[in-house]
């Protein structure tokens, strides 16, 4: 990889995201002359990337910016189908994305995790898994540090974990992990994709260029992920809490075993396991299984995995009010997300479900809702979606707001029950990203519970 070049080249970098900015950083440090356009008006790393040299060209797309590219450089956000790039591509300009870009300059080798849920919590374990073990372990990609930002430090030696998103593996041509995790596949992001094939067809790029020397790890449970496997050269390494595997990680004996031909290691007992949700095993086993392709001790796994109590908006305790808990899913953006989250309680759940729709069918969280949930709470432009699916299974209210639906929810909660944001949806209808709703979410409870005390001691 290390022939590429952008000396001298005009590079249009489009999207003023993290990913974008990283990748106007990098390409101006490799002699690039770069230019960066971004819809926006302004965003906060625009000064420091004047200053290291970069153009940018902001409010819109301006009418020649891409007429003078030798190369384009698209963020995960941005569609890569937008006209002005596929006028570009028809003069022959090549249109790649950053996690593409970054690659080509790696000299470590890469851990790339996707899939439709699950891809963030498995990565964050996974990293630290490795570090545990001692090992020269970075983590970024989708989460923390773009991948771009990565390459200067890059060592022969390093472990780039990654997490890649469909919308970043779609403009990866080249793209070559060493060990490539699959952790599932349902329906998501048709409002970007289109179909649920090309959806699939974007995830299933994370095996294409792997060859007999690297590894494919599949959820063996998970129909969807091994379809979309099959094929790939790599060399199979597959989890699975309930499938009959000879060579793999599996649940066996209330315990984390790595299962091979004639033997088996335990490698921790499922009480070390800190998490909420039983689905959130699967992520443990997959970050058990690329641990121990690479090497980690079984007491290193250990450690990390009781250590580590979860992430931030992913089934993460926000407090309890009046006896009633509260649980901060933002990150469930999906139909598939939210129904695991509402699997994750016996009964009594309060749902606060809805936001921008991002396709599939929200009548999928029926099943999940009757003699689960209490009430669902409706919010955001999918409000009158979730009351259509839902209403005929449980008592479903509209909120106007977060502030709303907290309280809404509140009321509708029994003592000793969950109120549980799960929306399903995408949040860019009320919000900046799931980030800022379950943040705004946190907020209202801390909010309402000053309110509780206050009324018990008057």
């Amino acid at each position: 990889m290390n022939e590429f070049s952008v000396h001298g080249q005009h590079v249009v970098v489009v999207g003023a995201a993290r990913s974008g900015v990283a990748a106007a950083e990098l390409l101006v440090s490799r002699g690039a002359r770069v230019t960066l356009t971004d819809a926006r008006d302004a965003f906060d790393e625009a000064d420091r990337l004047r200053r290291a040299g970069v153009t940018l060209d902001l409010g819109g797309h301006s009418a020649g910016v891409f007429d003078s590219a030798d190369l384009i450089v698209l963020s995960p956000g941005v569609p890569a189908d937008l006209p002005e790039i596929e006028r570009a591509r028809e003069r022959g300009v090549p249109v790649i994305g950053e996690l593409e870009l970054a690659w080509r300059w790696l000299k470590g080798r890469v851990i790339a995790i996707t899939g439709t849920k699950g891809k963030s919590t498995t990565t964050t374990l996974t990293g630290r898994m490795l570090l545990a073990a001692g090992l020269p372990a970075v983590v970024g990609g989708n989460i923390g540090s773009a991948l771009s930002a990565q390459v200067d430090a890059s060592t022969p030696d390093t472990l780039h974990v990654v997490e890649v998103s469909s919308f970043q593996l779609e403009t990866a041509d080249t793209f070559h992990p060493w060990i490539a995790v699959l952790m599932n596949f349902s329906a998501d992001h048709l409002d970007r994709h289109g179909t649920l094939e090309s959806y699939g067809s974007a995830k299933a790029r994370i095996f294409a260029h792997q060859t007999e020397d690297d590894w494919a790890v599949v959820n063996a449970d998970d129909e969807g992920a091994a379809d979309l496997a099959r094929g790939g050269r790599a060399r199979r390494f597959d989890f699975s809490k309930r499938a009959r595997i000879t060579d793999g990680i599996v649940v066996e004996n209330r315990s984390v075993v790595r299962r091979s031909p004639g033997e088996s290691e335990t490698l921790m007992p499922l009480s070390s396991i800190r998490l909420i949700g039983p689905h959130l095993v699967d992520d443990v086993l997959a970050a058990a299984a690329v641990g121990s392709l690479v090497g980690v001790p079984s007491e290193a796994m250990r450690r990390a995995i009781e250590e580590f109590h979860g992430l931030e908006h992913a089934l993460e305790p926000a407090g309890e009010v009046g006896g009633v808990r509260f649980v901060n899913d933002s990150k469930a953006t999906n139909i598939e997300a939210a129904r695991r989250a509402l699997e994750s309680f016996e009964k009594d759940v309060v749902a606060i479900i809805g936001g921008r729709f991002k396709g599939g069918d929200l009548r999928d969280l029926r099943e999940a809702v009757r003699g689960r949930a209490a009430a669902v709470i409706a919010i955001g432009e999918a409000a009158g979606m979730v009351r259509e699916a839902l209403g005929d299974q449980v008592p479903v209210h509209d909120a106007a707001g977060m502030r709303d639906a907290v309280r809404a929810a509140f009321a509708a909660a029994r003592p000793g029950g969950v109120v549980l944001l799960a929306p399903a949806c995408a949040s860019f209808d009320m919000f900046k990203d799931y980030a800022e709703r379950g943040r705004s979410f946190k907020e209202e409870v801390r909010q309402l519970g000053e309110e509780w005390r206050t009324r018990r001691e008057q």
